[in-house]
């Protein structure tokens, strides 16, 4: 039977407005099509009770720090304005950094960034009483800004020395004197530390406001390395101290510096030189520092109890590994003074101890084939402790509340997916974000036992718009290897996935030590790219391989001493599962990767050639001789003690072996993964007389973007894949 014409075009008009519209780069990269809501600078004041945020006045758009209320969400009072904070005819910008008792804000001005976590900025200091504004230097920008715990000092690092401005005097004291470039470091971390053991700052004030513990870093036997800056008439040369695998590192040594008569003490750290110290921290005795000690190998840790007033120190703990041992920020002093809580992997899955200050441990607070990932804190009044963790699955993050005794857990979050939590400071209230592959960030405030108070931010919008383009999450599998491993990925397939059809394939890669792709979370930018993708009739597909986080001890340290060999069986075992799946075109299978991910697709190109016929490397690490030493041997040891370790899985060893279609891409400014690893690697393709396509990009860093910068990157991506896949 024919149906009626009127019928037929109507039937093609519902079906035409119900396909998804088309995602575009400019969508992606420049138009913020697909952005979403968040809640942050939400700060907690200290009653826990209330907190501070940056709000505008719809009637006279003038922006001002309103101090409001957790429970109602109602503004209990504006604490200043813009027209508060205007400084010689300078408009400064809002801040929500206060002392600790309130009465004053650090305002940073004109920031520049320096590294990763590292800027330089001119501050200032509000008064909110006298409505006062004092310039914490005039003598340069200043690195590290931070109030004394009685908010009458200010303690900054300025050409690697470290400052002191007192705010009743306002006198300006330098505390330190042997500061230098690429010499000495007073309060700051060198480049290495501040990329692998995460922190720019290093000096911290005594509760007392007494004392100031720091760093110093000499970093004068450091190799230079040298980057060329590409911006005048005659290229300029920025150099900096990069401790390549098995170079020298800085000496590093601890101090502190006493207000009261400017002497400063040495902590013993003992005589061993080549060592790393990744954390110090202050214990709730103003008179003792908590030093970690390392040795270079990684696998030893030792907590060191200091008296900074005769730098005297014991050892009150000790941790060591098989392997290697992951550094955090866990570590947590309780306020009675008798006791401290730490994450350890000491049963092969990272959980909570409680230890007395003599180092013996009184117990194990959390247990099972899972991982604590985050400790929120301790409300001490209850005796509970706040973490986050993967008890319901790896791809998952869920939230927990659970006594220090080790009874009455609770979980706090209640949708399947990744949560993750800020609490008030008296635990009272937390604000929880809530995400799936499925959904973008639901954000609640609660109260202390998970009941809903209000909800924060839906993100309707943003989920109206990723259904109208047909972004509707990926789908998770798992598949065993032949050894036996089981392994999780994930695939983006396009909106009119037709499984009677065979589809090209583009594997999405990173790989490296504890890190993670296959999670249950909303998309983002890069992700994005792949749902663009789908709708070129791409299905996308990413696999977690052995090395990567979030399974326990033994499947992320399993690549230990042999970075890169089970990572790329595991990838190539991956693209041969997919090939046997009735919907993939088994000649069609590429992959690509970033960094860690750019060394994956580098050696899938070329020791999986048979396997892959495309592959992208963005600035990738060709060899892990030319990594920092930190990062390098806490996997590898030294190339001097595992020289096989490094060279049998270096893809610049492999060039000849290259037979699919390859682009290299790199950024000239790279101070992380330097343009030396991509152009040793063209060399050795050159030489092997091996055709392939490569980009450069002037003076960008790791992150290649700026300007135009990441949508012209994704264009040469795109256009790539399409002509050659």
């Amino acid at each position: 039977m024919k149906l009626p014409l009127i019928i037929l075009m109507l039937m093609g008009s519902t079906a035409l407005a119900q396909s998804p519209k088309n995602i575009t780069l400019e969508d992606i990269f420049q138009k913020g099509t697909f952005d979403t809501k968040t809640v942050s600078g939400l700060r907690s004041l200290r009653d826990g009770k209330t907190y501070v945020s940056i709000e505008s006045n719809p009637e006279t758009k003038i922006a001002y720090v309103a101090k409001s209320n957790y429970r109602d969400g109602k503004i209990v009072e504006a604490i200043y304005t813009e027209k508060d904070i205007i400084f010689k005819g300078k408009k400064l910008p809002l801040s929500t950094d206060f002392n600790q008792d309130e009465t004053k804000v650090l305002i940073a001005a004109d920031s520049e960034p320096i590294y990763r976590r590292s800027s330089k900025a001119n501050y200032y200091v509000f008064d909110l009483a006298s409505k006062k504004i004092t310039e914490v230097s005039s003598k340069g920008k200043q690195q590290f800004a931070t109030f004394s715990p009685d908010g009458s000092k200010v303690a900054f690092v300025r050409d690697n020395n470290i400052f002191i401005k007192d705010l009743l005097n306002l006198q300006e004291v330098q505390i330190t004197q042997d500061g230098a470039s690429n010499k000495i470091i007073n309060g700051g971390a060198d480049w290495v530390y501040e990329e692998e053991f995460a922190f720019a700052k290093a000096f911290f004030w005594s509760s007392d406001s007494k004392k100031i513990a720091y760093y110093k870093f000499n970093e004068t036997e450091v190799p230079v390395y040298s980057m060329t800056i590409f911006e005048q008439l005659y290229p300029r040369e920025y150099q900096y101290k990069y401790p390549k695998a098995g170079e020298k590192n800085s000496l590093v040594s601890i101090h502190c510096y006493q207000l009261a008569d400017g002497k400063t003490t040495r902590i013993e750290v003992g005589n061993e030189q080549n060592q790393y110290i990744p954390r110090i921290k202050w214990t709730q005795n103003p008179n003792l520092l908590c030093v970690l000690r390392m040795n270079r190998h990684q696998n030893k840790l030792d907590y060191l109890f200091a008296d900074v007033t005769t730098g005297t120190s014991k050892v009150v703990l000790t941790e060591e590994n098989k392997y290697y041992i992951n550094v955090n920020d866990d570590l947590t002093f309780l306020q009675n003074g008798k006791q401290f809580l730490l994450t350890s992997e000491h049963d092969g899955y990272n959980h909570l101890y409680l230890y007395d200050m003599d180092g013996n441990k009184i117990r194990q607070i959390t247990a099972g084939a899972w991982l604590v990932t985050k400790l929120y804190g301790v409300n001490e009044k209850t005796g509970t402790a706040y973490y986050q963790s993967t008890e319901k699955s790896p791809l998952q993050r869920d939230i927990y509340a659970i006594d220090v005794t080790g009874k009455n857990k609770k979980q706090l979050s209640n949708s399947p997916g990744t949560n993750s939590a800020t609490f008030s400071t008296d635990f009272s209230y937390y604000i929880l974000n809530h995400s799936d592959t499925h959904s973008p960030a639901y954000i609640t405030l609660n109260d202390k036992d998970g009941r809903l108070v209000r909800v924060l931010e839906d993100n309707k919008k943003a989920k109206q718009i990723a259904d109208q383009y047909g972004i509707k999450g990926s789908e998770f599998f798992q598949f065993s290897t032949a050894n036996g491993i089981n392994l999780n990925g994930y695939l983006v397939k396009p909106v009119d996935f037709d499984p009677s059809k065979k589809y090209p394939v583009l594997m999405y890669v990173y790989g490296g030590p504890g890190s993670q792709n296959v999670t249950d979370s909303w998309t983002g930018s890069r992700s994005l790219w792949f749902y663009y993708l789908a709708q070129k009739g791409y299905i996308v597909a990413c696999i977690d391989n052995r090395g990567t986080g979030f399974r326990g001890e033994e499947f992320q340290k399993s690549t230990y001493l042999n970075l890169g060999r089970l990572e790329t069986e595991d990838q190539i075992e991956g693209a041969k599962w997919l090939s046997k799946q009735p919907y993939v075109d088994p000649e069609r299978i590429g992959i690509w990767g970033w960094s860690y991910g750019g060394y994956m697709a580098s050696l899938c190109i070329t020791r999986g050639a048979d396997i892959f016929k495309l592959a992208i490397a963005v600035a990738p690490v060709t060899t892990w001789r030319y990594y920092d030493s930190i990062y390098t041997e806490r996997y590898l040891r030294t190339p001097q003690e595992n020289p096989q370790g490094y060279d049998d899985n270096s893809p610049i060893n492999y060039a000849d072996r290259l037979k699919g279609k390859f682009l290299l891409i790199h950024g000239t400014g790279d101070d992380n993964v330097h343009f030396q690893n991509s152009i040793m690697f063209s060399e050795a393709l050159i030489q092997a007389n091996k055709p392939f396509e490569q980009a450069y990009y002037p003076n960008k860093n790791h992150g290649i973007h700026g300007g135009n910068t990441s949508i012209h990157l994704y264009n040469k991506m795109t256009d790539f894949i399409m002509k050659n896949l």
